[in-house]
């Protein structure tokens, strides 16, 4: 893989951990030892390895190759995997019991040294049907008690993301006190609360104490006829208000990475105008969706961008990321100022 010169950029703050989540570059094909390379070039200090395919696998020797060359490049690495869930939909059972499958990811992560296994219960697709999102909780609740004494003993600790519109941030805090917050945290997902009708703001004050790393991310949010509009843009070009954000997370999330995971989307409609919508979300105290809707109203329309080539793809993803790292890298150095 050839890869382009490093990103022009302003040094972070420097008691500020910035990373990348490696989802950001899903569609290149790169092996964990590029991936390294390329963040190490931008002055990147986390690499966070958000799903196993990214790390090239689990076996041993891997592993510790992997570790070996962040070793000599001075970047920490946090690993992860997807559903713990055994009920979502996203839960892939061919690779054993949500039990088995966290066991291995706890023995990965003690070989790469990352303090955290990140993990999801979900998508919005879990909030359908009898018992709605609670169900899947308490499912989730059951792996990580039955989990315990394995993950305590091996000094790592669960990081359960608020991934793809599955649970608004006062269930995924139902969720972490029901399992034991001692050894179950948040990977804290500035992005996804837009798709669960929830202000990111509030997301960060309710989850803030549970938070053990994050996926940054900005949105553009605005008001469509039948509800809202939301997309996810490169950082700076959102409305969410994503300096103020990482402001308030630097200041209660201290020590925590600042790990960008950069998805730039068309917009996706919510139309909450409609009563057939309210069904997953019966539970949403009407204060939360009230700040939501705040957020909406102070958005302006934006037109919908035509779809990427399938043959642009690749490049563009790469653009989105660089111009994500210079904004945030800039916007921390101005912290320090």
């Amino acid at each position: 893989m050839a890869l382009s010169s490093a990103v022009p950029h302003a040094d972070a703050a420097p008691n500020v951990r910035f990373g990348v989540d490696m989802f950001s570059l899903r569609s290149q094909g790169w092996t964990p030892i590029a991936m390294l390379d390329w963040c190490a070039q931008r002055h990147v200090k986390v690499v966070h390895f958000s799903e196993i395919r990214f790390i090239g696998g689990l076996d041993p020797d891997n592993l510790k190759r992997v570790r070996a060359h962040a070793d000599e490049l001075g970047i920490d690495l946090e690993i992860g995997m997807r559903s713990i869930c055994p009920t979502s939909t996203m839960f892939d059972k061919t690779q054993g019991t949500a039990e088995e499958q966290l066991a291995k990811m706890v023995d990965a992560a003690r070989i790469v040294r990352s303090p955290i296994v990140r993990c999801v219960l979900g998508s919005v697709a879990d909030r359908q049907g009898p018992g709605g999102i609670e169900t899947h909780i308490q499912d989730v609740i059951k792996v990580l008690h039955n989990s315990r004494s394995r993950i305590v003993d091996a000094g790592i600790k669960i990081a359960i993301e608020n991934h793809a519109g599955d649970m608004q941030a006062r269930e995924l805090k139902s969720l972490i006190e029901g399992a034991g917050p001692d050894f179950v945290g948040v990977c804290l997902d500035s992005g996804n609360p837009v798709w669960t009708i929830e202000n990111p703001h509030l997301t960060l004050e309710t989850l803030s104490p549970y938070v053990l790393t994050s996926h940054m991310r900005d949105s553009a949010v605005w008001r469509s006829e039948q509800g809202a509009a939301v997309s996810w843009t490169r950082m700076g070009e959102g409305n969410m208000g994503i300096e103020d954000y990482i402001r308030t997370y630097i200041q209660k999330c201290p020590g925590r990475a600042v790990s960008l995971e950069v998805i730039v989307t068309r917009p996706r409609m919510f139309n909450y105008f409609e009563p057939s919508f309210w069904a997953p979300y019966r539970q949403t105290p009407a204060w939360e969706f009230a700040q939501f809707v705040s957020l909406v109203d102070k958005g302006v329309p934006r037109a919908t961008p035509p779809p990427i080539p399938k043959d642009e793809v690749a490049a563009r993803e790469v653009q989105d990321v660089e111009a994500s790292i210079r904004w945030t890298q800039g916007f921390l150095a101005t912290l320090q100022a």
